[in-house]
């Protein structure tokens, strides 16, 4: 006998699992840049192709095809050019300024533009939560020793959170003939292709090592492909909104890997910015925003 699950707790364990994949992917692309060698643009590049490659390729297996409408071109361009400017916009904020800032702009600012560009009148307990998610990751991210006045950094990360909040808005919109995989499979391949130019300037060239590949696949495959197909699967039945929010569980992932790996050792403010982190996004689970 089979047990029917309701839509919403299905788009909430995607977003989950989307999350938790996503923390996981700083650590692999970090390990990628340290065995080959690369420039983080070029860790991007080979994320999105790899991803991309292995995605497009299980679609083929699965029986599927290239998108045979001109809605659907549409869609993957459009995917394709959001995804490269995210990655860029975000690795030039963390060259201009920190990891931790680059980081706590992005993913706080993409649930604020979300919710002011697809909520004309934002419920009290959505405002409750994009409110405790920003509050909860200037606790988890924010070192105070880091610089906080570098301009550039700061509007590349603001930059990349659009990117992100568009992207988040346009998949939540269902076209005929792309399921969530599909889109994230040739939407991949066409982002990585668009990032490829910029990321060969500082070299993209890979050493075949089996570490290095090994690294390479994981981070294509994991919390790229398996990560963006989730998230893409629990935006066909939830507000964008809480989709949004749940990119928070990437940092929040990321810091808990750090500290149980490798012994990196969290404050008591970033152990209350985890908590309120929790407190937000539980908030936008219980009381989220009607499609």
């Amino acid at each position: 006998m089979s047990v029917a699950v309701p839509a919403r707790a299905r788009s909430s364990a995607a977003f989950v699992l989307a999350g938790v994949l996503w923390g996981t992917g700083g650590l692999a692309g970090s390990l990628l840049g340290q065995l080959g060698g690369l420039h983080p643009l070029a860790v991007a590049a080979y994320r999105l192709l790899v991803g991309g490659g292995v995605a497009t390729l299980f679609v083929f297996v699965k029986g599927g095809s290239l998108p045979r409408t001109r809605e659907a071109a549409k869609r993957l361009l459009a995917v394709g050019g959001l995804f490269a400017l995210f990655q860029a916009s975000y690795f030039a904020a963390v060259a201009l300024s920190s990891v931790s800032i680059a980081t706590m702009t992005t993913i706080g600012a993409a649930p604020v533009m979300v919710t002011l560009a697809s909520v004309r009148k934002p419920r009290r307990w959505t405002l409750v939560s994009v409110a405790g998610t920003v509050a909860g990751l200037v606790l988890l991210r924010w070192t105070p020793d880091e610089p906080a006045h570098l301009v550039g950094g700061l509007g590349f990360a603001l930059l990349a959170a659009a990117g992100f909040a568009a992207l988040t808005m346009l998949t939540a919109k269902p076209v005929d003939g792309l399921d969530p995989m599909a889109t994230t499979a040739f939407g991949c391949l066409v982002g990585g292709i668009l990032l490829t130019p910029l990321a060969s300037w500082p070299g993209m060239a890979l050493p075949l090592h089996a570490d290095v590949l090994a690294v390479a696949c994981y981070l294509g495959v994991v919390p790229t492909a398996l990560a963006y197909a989730a998230y893409l699967r629990g935006l066909a039945d939830a507000h964008p909104v809480l989709g949004a929010l749940s990119a928070v569980l990437e940092p929040l992932t990321a810091a808990v890997l750090s500290a149980v790996l490798f012994g990196e050792r969290l404050s008591v403010t970033a152990w209350c910015g985890a908590a309120v982190l929790v407190a937000a996004l539980a908030v936008g689970y219980w009381r989220p925003e009607p499609r």
